[in-house]
């Protein structure tokens, strides 16, 4: 008897579903929850891929996602350097809020150090924050949250976010492939010496490495349960290396525009490009394209201060300084965001988003409930993607309180309002308090205007919504420092350049 209304149970499901002709089998797999796939490069600049305009670097899958999903044209790292921003993505949280503004988590971890601005070299005018150099277990991460709803969660890459208790595994990944403390690889060549990325054969590419650890991911998931999966390219972070037959291809090659001219990072860049074209073969192959979410992103805006054979490894026009540093080139970054059947193809967004809205974002679109416990700065992007709705935001912000001379960076606060953007420069005003530098980006994309002066009344709104945006996430700023001594001899002024040494190619 039960075994009969089993079966007319499901003789009955079947004739319905059979009956609802326009029921096709796309609409019956978009019921299921989405994959997420979060491609994430490493000191990719905004003008390093073909999308943006650059004329040297080759990046036709870059193009070929962007087809498939929307580009953003006003993406932003929530820091210029490369850990602070992992832990916005992984946590949705502003990093001084997480106390992570500074990329650190190759250090032991410093879970009893007051972090707090005490005092600082003769030169500085300003004492400076420390840096935490580990992500916090208390974290309620994005992989945390989608494990609860169901999801297989994996890392692939590079992580940087601590030492050993702090990788991947502890913060709700079930599979860790590389993710350990390293800030960029040992080598970009088998072997790795990356105790838990396996070698290839010899002299093997690091890059190539990581996208067949993703596509053996891919190959051994289930399509009954939903997966997120993160490839973290260590490419394009020092050491520069990259294989001969492309650096000889680029070598042959000269920029158009006359600015990006590194052959060894024209190979690095067409590396992580054929990654993601490989990724997306896979996903088209398996027949699950159309269930997966494709996040395409960078970590900070391109390298100008490394010198790789006489030159800067790559160049941020018209975007100004690089990583590191505040300034557009440093912050402004590559995004596309790509789900077949629901983000409008070949579609672009001037919208003004932060690595802080993917956690947001990747909860609403998986009906994933938010742990009330874990405060989130970002918003979510979902109408925009599926809609094309505005999101009516009011500023975006970023708070960068160091001093890096490498990179000419001064401890800067960032709010970006409408076609606006103030920076509030920490003690290079009149006895040591704040300089304000306000630029109209729409008209002025490379900063060299500073139209403070002029629009007294923006500046002072403006610098309201950041000095409440600082209380609201508790960031620690900087201060008077007690050591400084005017005239000493400041790091500033000299040039920021650190030769690489010509690293083994094969």
């Amino acid at each position: 008897m039960i075994k009969t209304l089993k079966t007319f149970g499901l003789a009955t499901l079947l004739a319905s579903v059979l009956a609802c002709g326009s029921h096709t089998k796309k609409e019956i797999k978009t019921v299921k929850q989405p994959n997420i796939i979060f491609f994430l490069v490493d000191d990719m600049g905004w003008m390093d891929t073909s999308i943006n305009g650059s004329e040297y670097y080759e990046t036709p899958n870059m193009e070929r996602l962007a087809k498939m999903g929307m580009k953003f044209t006003h993406a932003y790292a929530a820091n210029p350097l490369c850990s602070p921003t992992r832990s916005s993505i992984l946590t949705g949280q502003d990093p001084a809020r997480v106390r992570i503004t500074m990329p650190g988590g190759h250090l032991p971890p410093n879970p009893n150090q007051d972090l707090s601005a005490k005092k600082g070299a003769p030169w500085q005018k300003m004492a400076t924050p420390d840096s935490r150099t580990f992500l916090t277990t208390n974290q309620f991460t994005i992989a945390e949250a989608l494990k609860e709803n169901g999801y297989t969660t994996a890392h692939i890459g590079k992580w940087h976010l601590g030492q050993k208790g702090y990788w991947p595994e502890d913060h709700g990944f079930d599979i860790n492939i590389g993710g350990q403390q390293h800030p960029g690889p040992p080598s970009y060549f088998s072997p790795y010496k990356i105790p838990n990325l396996p070698n290839g054969e010899k002299h093997e590419y690091i890059t190539d490495r990581v996208t067949k650890e993703a596509i053996n991911f891919l190959e051994n998931q289930t399509k009954d349960q939903p997966f997120f999966l993160n490839v973290w390219q260590y490419g394009v972070h020092a050491p520069y290396q990259a294989p001969k037959a492309l650096i000889a291809k680029y070598e042959a090659k000269k920029d158009p525009r006359g600015k990006q001219n590194s052959p060894i990072m024209g190979g690095m860049m067409e590396k992580v490009d054929e990654s993601l074209g490989a990724i997306l073969d896979k996903l088209e192959a398996l027949d699950i394209m159309e269930d997966t979410v494709i996040v395409f992103y960078s970590d900070n805006g391109g390298n100008m201060y490394d010198v790789v054979n006489g030159d800067f490894p790559t160049n941020n026009y018209p975007l100004s300084f690089g990583k590191g540093n505040i300034y557009e080139g440093g912050i402004r970054v590559p995004c596309i965001v790509s789900w077949i059947g629901k983000i409008k193809p070949n579609s672009t967004s001037d919208e003004i988003i932060q690595s802080t809205d993917f956690y947001p974002t990747l909860l609403d679109i998986t009906n994933t409930k938010q742990n009330p416990e874990q405060k989130l700065d970002g918003i979510s992007l979902s109408d925009l993607l599926t809609k094309q709705k505005p999101l009516n935001r009011k500023a975006v912000f970023s708070h960068f309180p160091h001093y890096v001379p490498a990179t000419g960076n001064y401890p800067t606060t960032a709010v970006w309002h409408e076609d606006y953007k103030l920076l509030k420069v920490y003690g290079e005003g009149p006895n040591r308090t704040p300089e304000y530098k306000l630029f109209n980006l729409k008209e002025d994309i490379s900063e060299s205007n500073n139209i403070a002066a002029n629009e007294e009344k923006l500046v002072q709104s403006m610098t309201k919504m950041l000095d409440n945006y600082l209380n609201d996430i508790d960031a620690l700023v900087p201060v008077k420092n007690p050591n400084y001594k005017k005239g000493s001899k400041s790091k500033f002024g000299i040039p920021p350049i650190f030769p690489i040494k010509n690293y083994p190619s094969y």
